[in-house]
């Protein structure tokens, strides 16, 4: 039986993703922030999930986690890793309180690479262990290739995570290591509730950008309740998992021509003036 990782699996993609793993037969280790997540993932799935309590910005529960993995696997090799966890903050990045945007990396980035570092001696680093090694899956997002007004502090660590993604797999072929992005557009998860509920104060409601920061709010909100079910993602992310050749990075997106592929190859200057017309900015 292969075996997964899956990090923030308390809640949409993670715990699509977990879902989808187990019901295809793998062993699914789920890190959750809660005992009750972890036991409703476990009621919801179909197959085998083994909650761990982890918060990817915290050492102890990192290394904690790769011991119960690593006793787990016997030996053999871990057969994915797939860094889902992240938290999304918005705002003007001329206003954003420097506390915010460091944690939005500290979560989104160094988080990241240090349950990375964690797992890859499991993933295939140690010699000692037997069986194809393990593949990586950062779950990035269009932001991580094309950056919103108000969503700088979220985009700029999508942008590392994608920059990181690449050199993941570029290093870590000596080991047999695959390092995949998914990117997806809007999916219907609580990542934008939760963030609009940690805006309802406005902090930025006296600001220069007040309108348009209004707007944006109902156009992030308004994705995360019609844009593609988690599950959508988690079957992507099976894909990448389980593909003979998987590609190096997939772009699930609603809408895909309008959403990613004609933004992703317009001059930069015409998507500035798309955005500014979408959101109401111009010169005063």
């Amino acid at each position: 039986m292969k075996t997964v990782v899956i990090t923030g699996a308390s809640t949409g993609i993670g715990a699509a993703a977990a879902r989808e793993m187990a019901a295809r037969g793998w062993q699914v280790f789920a890190g959750v922030r809660k005992e009750a997540d972890g036991e409703a993932l476990k009621q919801s799935a179909s197959g085998s999930v083994v909650p761990l309590i982890l918060d990817v910005t915290d050492p102890a529960q990192l290394a904690a986690a790769v011991g119960t993995v690593s006793e787990a696997l016997a030996g053999q090799r871990l057969g994915g890793l797939v860094n889902n966890a992240g938290i999304a903050k918005f705002g003007p990045l001329a206003l954003v309180p420097m506390d915010e945007f460091r944690t939005q990396f500290e979560v989104n980035v160094f988080g990241l690479l240090q349950a990375t570092q964690a797992f890859v001696p499991l993933l295939g680093a140690d010699p000692k262990r037997s069986g194809p090694p393990g593949r990586i899956v950062n779950i990035t997002s269009v932001g991580g290739r094309i950056s919103a007004p108000f969503l700088g502090p979220y985009t700029a660590t999508k942008h590392a995570v994608e920059a990181m993604t690449d050199s993941l797999r570029r290093e870590l072929v000596i080991y047999g290591i695959d390092a995949i992005a998914v990117g997806p557009g809007a999916v219907r998860t609580p990542i934008w509730d939760k963030a609009e509920a940690e805006n309802e104060s406005g902090p930025y409601a006296d600001s220069d950008w007040s309108d348009a920061v209004k707007t944006f709010e109902r156009v992030m909100v308004d994705g995360g309740h019609t844009g593609l079910l988690p599950e959508e993602i988690g079957k992507v992310i099976a894909e990448a998992l389980t593909a003979p050749k998987p590609k190096a990075r997939y772009a699930p997106v609603p809408d895909k021509f309008t959403n990613w592929t004609i933004p992703s190859r317009l001059p930069k200057r015409m998507l500035d003036r798309i955005f500014w017309k979408r959101l109401g900015l111009k010169r005063r």
